[in-house]
């Protein structure tokens, strides 16, 4: 059986906040499972098992230029081709072994990994069940860019597993954030630029997390001047795009700096980086919308908090407390 759904009508999947679209999908069938399997695992080659066996469950979502989903797979078969071209895949496996090689890297662990670029063979045994999250790699190239305030700076990634136990576990909390605080609200999900700040956010721990070129970069140089209407530019932009998908990359731009630069520069004068300056702002707002809202027409703490880009309530209402000294729920029953 399968099911999916999709939010906005109209709207390009493609783009950073594009509509989510869900599928879950199960099956006995090894014909129908591999055929399944093969529209979320470009270039799966894998034959059914000659002795019939065969079961598999697995539920997708996506939005833009993250796809996130997992699958259980029990055969006697155990071996398969793929090739992630394009995307930055990232595997988890919870359950089983799994061996991915790509011609002389071989991949057998139970951290994330990624998946070679190119074509890959994979074997197992038996059970395995996985976590994937996949990023598209023109979208991840352009964060990075952005980030760097380098428009032609090349990403290639050196290592397959995370840097360190504290990176594997940051990487860890944000793709559970996406599974637990994010696809479960479909209130927050509704709003683009949630969708937009999901994959923002898994990208950026794609690149802090896993060895490659962008973490080689050299810092800027330390005690750059900024001049106020750089700052006082960065400033107006963030005002005046609250509501939009943007980050630190689109505020440099705004302030003719550098990124790293611009980030120097908010701590320097501002005590802040630009993207917390960014997130105060759209709590300022959220607090706004609270104050002018009427509990009676049933507006809520969750719509106004994911009308602002917050998608978990919990971490809404601390950073809300911590900023105004009182819950979103007290703002909005004054």
């Amino acid at each position: 059986m399968s099911t999916s759904e999709s939010s906005g009508p109209g709207e390009d999947p493609r783009a950073p906040g594009g509509p989510l679209r869900r599928t879950s999908f199960s099956t006995r069938d090894p014909d129908r499972g591999i055929a399944a399997m093969s529209e979320l695992y470009t270039g799966l080659g894998m034959r059914a098992p000659v002795d019939g066996s065969f079961e598999l469950r697995m539920a997708a979502a996506s939005t833009g230029p993250l796809l996130a989903h997992g699958f259980r797979l029990a055969t006697s078969a155990s071996s398969g081709t793929g090739d992630v071209s394009g995307t930055y895949s990232v595997v988890h496996v919870l359950t089983g072994r799994l061996t991915v090689s790509a011609g002389r890297e071989q991949i057998s662990t139970a951290l994330p990994f990624l998946l070679p670029q190119g074509l890959y063979g994979g074997r197992w045994d038996g059970l395995l069940e996985l976590g994937t999250v996949v990023l598209d790699a023109d979208a991840v190239r352009d964060l990075a860019r952005g980030l760097l305030g380098e428009p032609a700076f090349g990403l290639r990634f050196t290592g397959s597993t995370p840097a360190s136990p504290q990176l594997t576990r940051y990487w860890l909390s944000e793709v559970r954030h996406f599974h637990q605080d994010l696809l479960p609200n479909a209130e927050a999900l509704s709003t683009p630029l949630v969708r937009a700040e999901a994959f923002r956010s898994l990208a950026t721990a794609l690149l802090h997390c896993f060895p490659n070129t962008f973490l080689a970069q050299p810092a800027p140089p330390a005690g750059a001047p900024a001049l106020p209407a750089q700052l006082r530019r960065a400033v107006a932009f963030v005002e005046e795009h609250l509501h939009e998908d943007i980050g630190l990359a689109e505020i440099a731009a705004a302030a003719r700096m550098s990124p790293r630069g611009l980030q120097a520069a908010f701590r320097r004068e501002l005590g802040r980086t630009p993207v917390g300056h960014l997130r105060e702002a759209r709590l300022d707002a959220a607090r706004r919308d609270l104050l002018r809202a009427d509990p009676v027409a049933d507006e809520t703490v969750a719509a106004v908090a994911a009308r602002w880009g917050f998608a978990h309530a919990g971490r809404f209402a601390t950073a809300y407390r911590t900023r105004f000294g009182e819950a979103p729920s007290a703002t909005l029953h004054r």
